[in-house]
């Protein structure tokens, strides 16, 4: 991946809002205001693009939309804290970089920006589906604990089956990532063979099938 894909995920961990990291089991009345303040700030940060121009503009704009979706995404897991929560904190994140990265693709053309666009779905793909496999998983490991704690000294067949499901749930949200994983990559791969013509296509789109069992 080129340095704009490779910076995907950490352009999303950067889009944090300062004023989100709040204590559990805030007050509604603090939960306004914060909600508030994260409106205000989208309004300060997007009034600040206006300055700008062209794609410039564009991606300042982005980045100010996706700051503001991170921001009350971490609020409500704040207010509200779950796994669900922390899942859609993880998936703003993720969607935010991929707006932002494809607003960026934008200064390219061709087929260098149609590679550029597919790395960042890429990468949206990958965190989305990495986000899902820990949910699930903790999900699985959760129900566990909780069918064990309920087991007396006499049920430990019930114990051991509570154990062995969570481990298959687990075993199958992985595997749901790394294929979701795999057809993203090879999405971009089979981009790439765009910039090549006749036979030298064809072995590129071959090697892409191979590579990655499609």
């Amino acid at each position: 991946m080129n340095a704009l894909s490779i910076n995907v995920i950490a352009i999303a961990l950067g889009l944090a809002f300062s004023g989100a990291s709040m204590a559990e089991g805030m007050s509604k009345t603090d939960y306004q205001a914060a909600k508030d303040k994260i409106t205000a700030q989208y309004k300060a940060d997007k009034a600040a693009c206006d300055s700008m121009s062209g794609n410039k503009k564009d991606i300042c704009v982005e980045e100010a939309k996706g700051k503001e979706k991170v921001a009350k995404a971490e609020l409500e897991a704040s207010y509200k804290p779950s796994r669900e929560t922390r899942y859609d904190v993880s998936v703003a994140k993720a969607e935010t970089a991929y707006a932002v990265a494809k607003e960026r693709c934008d200064d390219m053309a061709g087929n260098t920006k149609d590679v550029c666009v597919k790395e960042a779905k890429a990468a949206e793909v990958t965190a989305k589906a990495d986000a899902k496999a820990q949910m699930k998983t903790s999900e699985a490991n959760a129900e566990a604990a909780k069918t064990t704690s309920k087991a007396n000294v006499a049920a430990d067949e019930k114990t051991a089956e509570a154990r062995s499901k969570a481990s298959e749930q687990a075993t199958d949200a992985r595997k749901d990532a790394t294929a979701d994983k795999r057809e993203a990559e090879y999405k971009v791969a089979k981009e790439k063979c765009d910039a090549f013509a006749g036979n030298a296509k064809d072995d590129c789109l071959m090697k892409a099938k191979t590579q990655f069992g499609m």
